[in-house]
């Protein structure tokens, strides 16, 4: 079963959006470690959407989540946004001191690294992000 949950594209959204995702998962007792891999891809993709998908502030996110085979958690970030694919931008160098890089670029790095799958499509005038990562052990 599909769940959605559609909020403005706002910063402040952040919490309802990581409530609606994670509560169901802590309340299972998922691996901790897991949980916050999920949550920090979850705050990085809202967060860009929330800061660069609306250039006038008035957008929508729509949230969905589904639980696939093999123990797999699916969330879908949606908007109808400026179209952006952020799997296009290149990773950034890793080695380099934190005070000589360039800004942006290492929150998608850090999803990238933390999700199992991801998948970026623009369909009918959405932006459409995939995330997927296999739950692991219950405590």
């Amino acid at each position: 079963m599909i769940e959605q949950l559609t909020v403005p594209a706002q910063s402040d959204k952040l919490d309802d959006v990581i409530e609606f995702v994670i509560t169901e998962l802590e309340a299972e007792g998922r691996d901790e470690k897991t949980l916050m891999l999920i949550e920090l891809a979850i705050e990085e993709s809202f967060i860009n959407i929330a800061n660069y998908a609306y250039p006038d502030d008035t957008g929508t996110v729509t949230i969905s989540k589904e639980r696939l085979p093999e123990d797999t958690i699916r969330i879908v970030l949606a908007d109808s946004g400026v179209p952006y694919d952020p799997l296009q931008r290149l990773d950034p160098d890793i080695t380099v001191p934190m005070d000589k890089k360039p800004m942006g670029g290492l929150g998608i790095y850090m999803t990238k690294k933390s999700m199992d799958k991801i998948g970026y499509e623009y369909r009918d005038g959405h932006n459409i992000l995939t995330l997927e990562k296999k739950l692991g052990q219950l405590y």
